[in-house]
């Protein structure tokens, strides 16, 4: 069975951290943690994460250059994530996040209650997208043909009745 996936929250100050820990605690869904924006990569890269909460500003690669990474990856660029920033955006970087498919931009400090209906909505749709994935790879696998060796669910084929042996008379 599949562990449940996790939402990865990344930025560099800890009460930010702590904070956004704490808006999305009631979820009841696995959180990680990162401060930079090569852990993050790292962390997504390992796999089962659903959602990703990405600071703009992180030490390192920037937020930016973080969703460019995982948009260009198979296995990361259908993972939804929300850029946060401390500043007003400007027009360059709202254009760049949306050009870029992030799911939304918030400006810190946020709404608690609005952060978890964004991030319930989200991880949920990640879910189904996932399910849905799943149910695409079990569809398009190879099924074995009847009367193979694979095919364990048939009976042994019954002899006809010119493959029996004949009685003889005595």
């Amino acid at each position: 069975m599949e562990s449940e996936a996790s939402i990865l929250i990344v930025d560099d100050h800890n009460d930010t951290l702590y904070a956004l820990e704490s808006a999305l605690a009631p979820l009841g869904r696995p959180l990680v943690r990162a401060t930079t924006g090569d852990e993050a990569l790292k962390q997504a890269l390992r796999g089962g994460i659903a959602l990703l909460l990405l600071d703009v500003r992180t030490p390192g690669d920037s937020g930016l250059d973080v969703v460019r990474y995982l948009r260009r990856l198979e296995q990361t660029q259908h993972i939804p994530v929300i850029l946060l920033t401390g500043l007003d955006p400007d027009q360059e970087l709202t254009t760049a996040a949306y050009d870029l498919g992030v799911a939304d931009l918030l400006v810190k400090p946020l709404d608690p209650w609005a952060l978890r209906t964004k991030v319930r909505y989200l991880y949920e749709a990640h879910e189904r997208h996932r399910a849905l994935e799943r149910e695409i790879r079990e569809l398009r696998a190879p099924r074995p043909r009847p009367g193979t060796l694979h095919d364990r669910a048939r009976p042994s084929r019954v002899p006809a009745p010119r493959d029996l042996p004949r009685a003889t008379s005595a």
